[in-house]
């Protein structure tokens, strides 16, 4: 009796879900001014328990802007860093620049 049933190599990937979340995103380089501002955004908006959607919302900035700022992709342009401390709930807009 054989068993006609085939299994998938181990090589081929499965079918990604068209709702399925993206890879784990990559620890950003902090030797670098965006890496350590990407670092410090992300602390911030966890800090304030905001998923990247809401922090989008709140602070009216894209939230792939805000993606790339976290990812250090990108940096912010300084007119949108009050926007972000707003988002944020920052009283500050110094707080939002990482430390040298």
């Amino acid at each position: 009796m054989s068993n006609n049933t085939q299994l998938p190599s181990i090589t081929q990937n499965p079918p990604i879900p068209q709702n399925a979340m993206t890879p784990a995103r990559k620890l950003p380089n902090t030797n670098t001014y965006a890496g350590r501002f990407a670092v410090h955004i992300r602390a911030l908006r966890l800090k304030a328990g905001l998923t990247v959607e809401e922090l989008a919302e709140r602070s009216g900035i894209p939230r792939t802007s805000i993606y790339n700022w976290e990812s250090a992709i990108s940096v912010p342009p300084t007119d949108k860093l009050p926007e972000l401390a707003i988002g944020l709930g920052l009283k500050s807009v110094r707080k939002i620049l990482p430390e040298q």
